[in-house]
């Protein structure tokens, strides 16, 4: 049987990061731009959000057998991250046509830069 033995602790913090300045981002946008910008925000924190769950399942699903395999496995985590994120802005930014861009980079970036807590954390 073959172990896996990724912890998930990390990744939850860092979402639980990510969730959190999300909302405090969207309340200031939705404060000093309205509802559209505080959406907006929502959505760019979203799509970090749904890449980092993404990025978790992929990379708890590759078999700890030795690291060579390990490395495989997160950079095929990584890959689907980044599908994720390209594919979720293109539809987002085909589809909403009332986005506010720099509430939804404020949000994105900073969920971005908010994804290396889980290497701070300890299992």
């Amino acid at each position: 049987m073959v172990s896996r033995s990724l912890p998930l602790r990390p990744f939850r913090v860092a979402l639980g990061w990510q969730a959190a300045a999300t909302l405090v981002i969207a309340a200031t946008a939705g404060i000093l731009a309205g509802g559209q910008a505080a959406l907006s925000a929502v959505l760019g924190g979203a799509v970090n959000l749904t890449a980092g769950v993404v990025y978790a399942f992929v990379a708890w699903l590759t078999p700890q057998r030795d690291p060579g395999t390990a490395i495989v496995g997160l950079f095929r985590a990584e890959a689907a991250k980044i599908v994720v994120i390209v594919g979720e802005l293109w539809v987002l930014l085909s589809i909403y046509r009332d986005v506010v861009l720099p509430a939804l980079l404020a949000a994105f970036i900073v969920t971005i830069l908010l994804s290396g807590v889980a290497l701070l954390v300890r299992t």
